[in-house]
């Protein structure tokens, strides 16, 4: 069945089942890799895309939830003012060690900062608990949400 998703800002087709998971039809389909499967379950974090600019876990989104709604995946968050304040803020700071997480982590931050532009350390570790570093890079990305939130505007 054609869906119809508006993904950064531009229309895209997919002829998939409607219980398709949204993070299969951005890598497999439309070949957007950023987005990255971990666990399949939602309990990682590594496949955040913002729906409607909140975070949710496109591994366990059926394509059908997304249709209508406007997603932003990694690819286009630094077009964000919150998404390019974050993705600055890493790689001042060094935040990721191998990377693989980065991208949900990048989004969840993103989402906060954008909600939030003055989180404190208890608005980081709610919005960030739910992402999973098996590097254990959290300082780092606690430090990165800190440094873009006290970046200046439009930076």
């Amino acid at each position: 069945m054609p869906h119809t998703l508006t993904i950064n800002g531009k229309p895209r087709s997919a002829d998939v089942d409607e219980d398709t998971p949204l993070l299969w039809v951005l890598r497999d389909v439309l070949g957007m890799t950023g987005t990255k499967f971990g666990c399949g379950m939602a309990l990682c974090g590594a496949c955040t895309v913002h729906v409607d600019g909140k975070p949710v876990r496109s591994c366990i989104t059926p394509v059908s939830a997304a249709a209508g709604k406007r997603i932003t995946t990694i690819e286009a968050i630094g077009a964000t003012p919150a998404g390019r304040k974050i993705q600055q803020a890493w790689l001042d700071l060094e935040v990721p060690q191998c990377g693989y997480c980065q991208s949900g982590q990048i989004m969840s931050a993103t989402a906060l900062l954008a909600a939030n532009p003055n989180p404190t350390d208890s608005d980081i570790d709610a919005a960030m608990s739910g992402n999973i570093c098996r590097c254990g890079t959290y300082v780092r990305i606690r430090e990165g949400i800190k440094h873009a939130a006290n970046s200046k505007k439009g930076a």
